[in-house]
C-alpha cells in the first residue's frame, strides 16, 4: 500500500471524504450565473473579465493555480507582471460567448501536470508571454471571424514562436493536511534576460459584504518573512515567504469608481496592487498598511536567458520559528516519489511511458478541477449585489423555481475555467475516472447531487446553473453501478449501503421522468436537450406549437438504459436483501415496455435500418427525422446479462419473469432477451440481434460513423446528403460538420454535428463489451464495415478503445493528433510531454476542439487505458 493509499484509507472513514485544503479555487468566477444580478440574465456582459480584477465576487473566488480551504475562507494564488501588461496576470483570460466566433473559450497556455487525490502533491504549469498579453487582439480577431473559420488561439498570435516566454511551474507539497509548502520555479525560455514581477497573494473570500453581522477577518504582518491570517470560521494560519522588495496590503472590496462610478470609501480596493506595481500609484501607502484582507509580498526578478529562478513559500496552521529548516526542499522530492508510487500502482505493468503520462495528466486535470461551489438560489433571487437593485424580472427569470437549491460543496467540475459550475450528467462520467483513484470521493459525489439541497422536491436533478430545469441524460444509475463494480474489483467487497442510498433517490428521479417526460403515457420519451444539443435539425429545446410534438429515440433509449440500470442495482442489492426482489421485477417489466415502444412503434426505419426521432403534427401521420446521428445509437447502451445463479436465488423474480415471457410471446408481443448456449446466462437488451447487426454495420463504417479517432456524433453520410426539414414555415437543414459548429444553436459552441465525444464513445465501448461477453465468437462482424476483416464484439470494443487513445498518443513522428496544427510547438523538447484534454475532437483529423481543459468526461481516457492494458495483458 502506497503512502497515498494510506491517506485515502483515512479519508474513507470520514463522513465527507475530503481534504481540508485543495485546488478548490476556480480559475474564473466572472461571467457566471451566480454573479449575474441583471434584469435580462446576461451573465457574460453583467460581470465581464474587465471587472474581474477590481470587482468583488459574491459567490466564490478565482485565481491562477490557486488553492483554498474547502469552505473557501482563505485563498492563495499567484499574480505576475511581465513589465508590459496593463493589468497584473491574476487569473486566466478568455472570451465571453459573444466575443468568439465559436462561443466562449479560454485563451491561455496552462497545463495540469500532476495531482494526488489528497492533494499532497500538485503541479501546474503556466506559460506567460514576455511581450504584452494580446487581450485586445484575441477579442478582435475572434469577433471578426465567421463560424466557418477556426478560432483564433493564443498560439496563432506568434508570441511563443521565438520562445519569448516564461515557463512558470507551481508545485504544492503538503507536510500535513494543514501545512503546505509551495515552490515557484520560473524558467526564462528566451535566450536574453527578461524581467518578471511575482506577487504570491493571500486573501479572504468576502463574506462580510452580504452579512452585516459577519466579523471581518484580517491578515496581519508579523515579521518581514511572515503574516498571520485570522478568521473565526477558520482559526489562524501563517504564511511564510523570503525577504521581499515590497509588502502590500489592501482589502478584498470593489473599486466602485470603476464599476459603478461611485466614489470609493478608501483607496484600499481589490485592484490596488495593479496600479501600485504597474504605475507606482499609492505604493508607499499600501506598504504602510500593516493589515488587510488581501496581502502580497512583491518580488522583482531579472532572469538570465535559459535560466531558472526558484522561490519557496509556506502556508501553515502552525506558527514556526524556522519555517524553512535545513533540507526542507526534500518534502517536494518525497511527495513526488509518493505520487510516482501511486500512479505506478494504477497503470498496469507494461504500460508505455507515453500512455502512463496521458493517464496521469488526465487524472491530474480531473483532480485540479475539484472546486468549491456556492449558490443559494433563494438568497440570490431576493437580494442585491449592491450594484443592481432587486428586480421583478430577475425574480421571475432564470432558475426562479429552484428556491430549495442551496449548494456549498466541493464538486468535480467539467472545467475550472470555461465551466466553473457543475453539470449533473457530466458528473456521472467524472465519477468513473475518479473511482479509479478515489472511489470514496466518487461515491460521495454521486450521492451529493441527489441530496435534498440539490434534487428538486418533485425529483428533478439540477442540470447546470445556466438552466437548472434543462433535461440531461439520466446517467446517474449507470454511473453508480460502474463506481460500485470498480470499488468491488479493487477491494473485493461491494458497498451495498451506497447502492441502497442511491437507489432510494433514483426511484424519485425515475418517477419524475415517467410523469413529466412521457406525455402520452406510451413509454416514448421527450426531453429536449438530452446532452445532444446541436445534433437535431432544429433546436430540440424549443417549445413546439400545441399541435406538434417531438418524440425522441434518444430520450427513449436513455430511459431504457435507466430502467435496466435500476433493475441491475436492485438485483445486486437483492442478493443481500431479499426485500428488493420486487424492485427487480418492477424495473425489468418497465424496461420491457420501453423496449417494445422503441421497437414496435414509429422510430425504427426499415429502409435505413436505423432509429430516428419522430415529429407528430395533428391530423398527420408521424414523420421521422431521418438524421443518422448518435440519437439513433443510444439504444445500443441498454444491455445486461443475468446469470442463471441469480434466477435460482431470486425465485419470485424467476417466476414472474417466466410468466411475463409466456404471456408476451403467446400474445405476439415484443420480448427483449436471448438465452445463451446451455441457458447459463440471459442477455437483456433494448434491441434484438438483427437490429444490433444493422446498427453495427453503420457504426463501424468509415464513411459513416467510424473515424480514425472514434465514433462520430453525426454520420459522415450527411456530408454529401444533407437533411432538410420544413417546420412552421421555416427550412431547417443539417449537414455533417467534423469541427466547430457553423450553427448558432446554444451560442455556437456546442457541437454534436460530427466530432468525436468521449462520453458517447465510452458508453458504446462499454455496451459492445457487454454484448461481446455474451456472444463471444458466436457473433462476428466486419471491422471496419466492408473490409472483410471479421472480429467479435470484445475485439471491436478494444479496437474502438485504441482509436480513442490514438487521439492522445504520439505517432511515429512525435505528433499527437489532438494538437492538430500546433504540433510544431509541442514538438519542442520542453513541450513534448504536455497534453490537453479537449471537450471534443475533430471528426476527421482528431484535433482537439471546444473547451481545451475539459478533463471532466475526457478523463475517461485514463480508464480506457487501464482497461485496455489490463485486458491486453
Amino acid at each position: 500500500m502506497t503512502e497515498e493509499h494510506k491517506r485515502l484509507e483515512i479519508n474513507y472513514h470520514k463522513k465527507i471524504p475530503l481534504e481540508h485544503w485543495g485546488p478548490y479555487l476556480s480559475e474564473r468566477q466572472w461571467g457566471t450565473v451566480r454573479e449575474d444580478y441583471s434584469s435580462n440574465s446576461d451573465a457574460w456582459h453583467y460581470f465581464p473579465f474587465d471587472h474581474a480584477h477590481c470587482r468583488t465576487y459574491l459567490w466564490g473566488e478565482d485565481g491562477l493555480a490557486g488553492i483554498s480551504d474547502f469552505f473557501q475562507n482563505l485563498c492563495f494564488a499567484f499574480a505576475f507582471w511581465n513589465g508590459k501588461d496593463k493589468i497584473l496576470k491574476e487569473r486566466l483570460f478568455g472570451l465571453a460567448n459573444s466575443e468568439g466566433n465559436h462561443g466562449e473559450d479560454v485563451k491561455e497556455l496552462y497545463y495540469y501536470l500532476d495531482n494526488l487525490p489528497t492533494h499532497y502533491y500538485m503541479e501546474y504549469l503556466y506559460k506567460y508571454p514576455q511581450q504584452e498579453f494580446p487581450y485586445h487582439k484575441l477579442r478582435k480577431e475572434n469577433r471578426n471571424r465567421t463560424r466557418f473559420e477556426p478560432e483564433y488561439e493564443i498560439l496563432d498570435t506568434g508570441l511563443f514562436d521565438n520562445n519569448e516566454y516564461f515557463d512558470v511551474l507551481i508545485t504544492y507539497a503538503k507536510e500535513n493536511a494543514e501545512d503546505i509548502f509551495i515552490k515557484l520555479e520560473i524558467k526564462n525560455r528566451y535566450h536574453k534576460p527578461a524581467v518578471i514581477t511575482v506577487l504570491p497573494t493571500l486573501w479572504f473570500y468576502n463574506r462580510w459584504q452580504y452579512n452585516a453581522n459577519e466579523k471581518k477577518p484580517s491578515i496581519t504582518l508579523q515579521t518581514e518573512h511572515s503574516v498571520k491570517a485570522t478568521y473565526h470560521r477558520l482559526g489562524e494560519y501563517y504564511f511564510y515567504f523570503p525577504l521581499a522588495q515590497h509588502y502590500l496590503f489592501t482589502e478584498n472590496e470593489t473599486n466602485t469608481e470603476i464599476v459603478t462610478g461611485r466614489t470609493n470609501r478608501s483607496l484600499f480596493t481589490k485592484d490596488a496592487f495593479h496600479n501600485a506595481i504597474i504605475k507606482g500609484e499609492n505604493l508607499d501607502i499600501l506598504e504602510q498598511k500593516k493589515s488587510g484582507t488581501k496581502f502580497s509580498p512583491v518580488y522583482h526578478l531579472k532572469i538570465k536567458g535559459g535560466a531558472t529562478q526558484t522561490i519557496y513559500f509556506r502556508l501553515s496552521k502552525q506558527m514556526h520559528d524556522v519555517p524553512f529548516p535545513p533540507h526542507f526542499e526534500t518534502i517536494f522530492s518525497v511527495r513526488k516519489q509518493e505520487a510516482n508510487d501511486f500512479y505506478a500502482s494504477l497503470c498496469p505493468k507494461g504500460c508505455s511511458k507515453d500512455l502512463a503520462n496521458i493517464q496521469r495528466q488526465a487524472i491530474a486535470g480531473l483532480l485540479w478541477s475539484k472546486q468549491y461551489y456556492h449558490y443559494d438560489i433563494e438568497r440570490w433571487l431576493n437580494t442585491s449585489d449592491g450594484i443592481t437593485p432587486v428586480n421583478r424580472q430577475k425574480q421571475n427569470g432564470r432558475n426562479w423555481d429552484w428556491h430549495h437549491l442551496k449548494n456549498q460543496d466541493i464538486i468535480a467540475m467539467p472545467d475550472k475555467w470555461e465551466y466553473p459550475w457543475y453539470a449533473a450528467w457530466d458528473l456521472g462520467f467524472h465519477c468513473i475516472a475518479l473511482a479509479m483513484i478515489d472511489f470514496s470521493f466518487a461515491k460521495n459525489q454521486l450521492q451529493l447531487i441527489m441530496r435534498e439541497w440539490y434534487m428538486k422536491p418533485d425529483g428533478q436533478l439540477p442540470a447546470y446553473e445556466w438552466h437548472f430545469s434543462d433535461v440531461n441524460p439520466p446517467v446517474q444509475a449507470w454511473a453508480a453501478l460502474q463506481v460500485y463494480h470498480m470499488e468491488k474489483k479493487q477491494t473485493g467487497k461491494g458497498d451495498i449501503i451506497f447502492l441502497k442510498k442511491i437507489f432510494q433517490k433514483l426511484i424519485i428521479n425515475f418517477t419524475w421522468w415517467i410523469n413529466r417526460k412521457d406525455s402520452n403515457g406510451n413509454n416514448i420519451f421527450q426531453g429536449g436537450f438530452l446532452g445532444l444539443d446541436n445534433i437535431g435539425v432544429f433546436n430540440r429545446n424549443l417549445e413546439l406549437p400545441q399541435h406538434m410534438q417531438l418524440e425522441q429515440a434518444d430520450g427513449t433509449g436513455w430511459m431504457g438504459l435507466y430502467a435496466l440500470n435500476m433493475m441491475d442495482i436492485a438485483l445486486e442489492i437483492a442478493e443481500h436483501d431479499i426485500s428488493f426482489e420486487d424492485s427487480v421485477t418492477k424495473f425489468f417489466e418497465h424496461f420491457v415496455l420501453i423496449a417494445e415502444a422503441l421497437n414496435a412503434h414509429y422510430m425504427w426505419n426499415n429502409e435505413d435500418k436505423f432509429f430516428y426521432d419522430a415529429i407528430f403534427i395533428e391530423g398527420h401521420e408521424p414523420q421521422q427525422l431521418r438524421i443518422q446521428s448518435a440519437v439513433g445509437l443510444i439504444s445500443l447502451f441498454a444491455v445486461s446479462i443475468i446469470e442463471k445463479k441469480i434466477f435460482d436465488k431470486l425465485s419470485d423474480f424467476k417466476k414472474r419473469f417466466k410468466w411475463f415471457e409466456n404471456y408476451r410471446l403467446k400474445n405476439n408481443r415484443f420480448w427483449p432477451y436471448e438465452e445463451h448456449g446451455k441457458k447459463e446466462s440471459t442477455l437483456i437488451s433494448l434491441i434484438r440481434k438483427e437490429r444490433l447487426l444493422h446498427l453495427l454495420e453503420r457504426l463501424l463504417n468509415e464513411e459513416e460513423f467510424l473515424s480514425p479517432g472514434g465514433i462520430r456524433a453525426l454520420s459522415k453520410y450527411h456530408e454529401t446528403h444533407p437533411y432538410t426539414f420544413y417546420l412552421t414555415g421555416y427550412t431547417h437543414t443539417i449537414q455533417y460538420e467534423p469541427g466547430d459548429s457553423t450553427s448558432d444553436m446554444f451560442g455556437g459552441n456546442s457541437n454534436w454535428r460530427g466530432p468525436v465525444w468521449l462520453p458517447i464513445n465510452y458508453l458504446i465501448i462499454q455496451a459492445l463489451r457487454r454484448y461481446g461477453e455474451f456472444y463471444q465468437d458466436s457473433l462476428m462482424v466486419e471491422y471496419p464495415t466492408g473490409s472483410g476483416n471479421r472480429l467479435n464484439l470484445l475485439q471491436i470494443s478494444d479496437e474502438l478503445t485504441r482509436r480513442i487513445i490514438s487521439l492522445f498518443e504520439k505517432d511515429e513522428n512525435g505528433n499527437r493528433r489532438l494538437h492538430g496544427k500546433y504540433n510544431p510547438f509541442y514538438q519542442k523538447p520542453e513541450n513534448q510531454h504536455l497534453l490537453l484534454f479537449y471537450e471534443y475532437f475533430h471528426g476527421d483529423t482528431g484535433s482537439g476542439l471546444g473547451a481545451s481543459h475539459q478533463t471532466g468526461w475526457t478523463a475517461l481516457v485514463a480508464e480506457l487505458i487501464n482497461r485496455l492494458q489490463t485486458e491486453y495483458k
